[in-house]
């Protein structure tokens, strides 16, 4: 398969598998603590991709060690928790639409701190889209005043977080296989994420119910699929994409998880909407001027 025609699947994959990702987090937080979810996600993953993927970290060189942790604690280990914590106060529709502004901030660090090539005219998509943001952040807030929208600020770093995990992969790591970036990262986050576990009294806590082994199984679907098998297709798009065009599944995303939240029993109406195409407008012109 051309590599033009790989690039635009790994999105369309990866677009419904993290699409799905929200509506599972959801999901597992009715029975588990935000902290909890984050942890599991990073420790089932960690086991999964180290079953099979051990012999693959023989491609790290010394060179590679810092970055491998830089992405490890960027692209997982923070968003982790970050995104729990925020599902758990917000509609996880509303989520997947905030994590849409990853896009941006790669634009702005890749040009910043990476001396990737940046065009005037992409501001103009720039600019769009956070005005998008701050419109559907203040209607959301007012359609569901129970909520907590200040919680919006962690997706928000959650994005930052991506967006220079991906900079960072394309520029430090591409001569090094997916696999072995993915591996590397769950083999580094394993021994953390198991002591997260048990500071929250998870191993002492648990009852084999059925709300909490339906969480556990929400969790594992996420951390295998959303989180292990996810993230190495992930990383084999940026290597044969630009970082723009790989932070590009995050506009995708919202259309999955809208989907799923509405299943759910979320609300939207057309002012939300609204934004929502806001958001991917700025993202339209930001890819078209590149």
């Amino acid at each position: 398969m051309h590599a033009q025609q790989k690039k635009w699947l790994y999105l369309l994959t990866l677009s419904l598998v993290w699409g799905s990702s929200f509506i599972l987090m959801k999901k597992a937080l009715i029975a588990l603590s935000p902290i909890q979810v984050g942890a599991l996600r990073m420790f089932i993953a960690a086991l999964f991709l180290l079953s099979f993927g051990f012999k693959s970290l023989k491609q790290i060189q010394k060179k590679h060690y810092k970055y491998i942790v830089y992405t490890a604690l960027l692209g997982t280990f923070f968003p982790s928790f970050l995104f729990a914590f925020a599902v758990n106060r917000i509609d996880s529709s509303i989520a997947a639409i905030l994590n849409s502004l990853t896009p941006f901030y790669t634009l702005i660090f890749g040009v910043l701190l990476f001396s990737f090539p940046f065009r005037k005219n992409q501001f103009t998509g720039i600019i769009i889209g956070l005005i998008g943001t701050l419109l559907l952040i203040i209607k959301s807030a007012d359609i569901n005043p129970s909520q907590n929208y200040w919680f919006s600020i962690l997706i928000v770093i959650a994005s930052i977080g991506y967006a220079l995990n991906v900079n960072i992969v394309k520029k430090h790591l591409n001569d090094i296989s997916a696999l072995s970036i993915v591996t590397g990262n769950f083999l580094l986050l394993l021994v953390p994420a198991f002591f997260v576990l048990y500071a929250s009294n998870f191993f002492t806590d648990f009852q084999p119910i059925e709300t909490k082994l339906s969480a556990l199984g929400y969790i594992a679907l996420l951390a295998v699929i959303g989180t292990g098998i996810a993230k190495i297709i992930y990383n084999k798009m940026v290597h044969i994409a630009s970082p723009i065009f790989a932070s590009s599944v995050t506009y995708l995303i919202p259309v999955v998880a809208v989907f799923w939240g509405v299943l759910d029993g979320e609300e939207l109406n057309g002012m939300q909407l609204l934004a929502a195409f806001i958001i991917l407008f700025g993202v339209y012109l930001l890819n078209r001027s590149k």
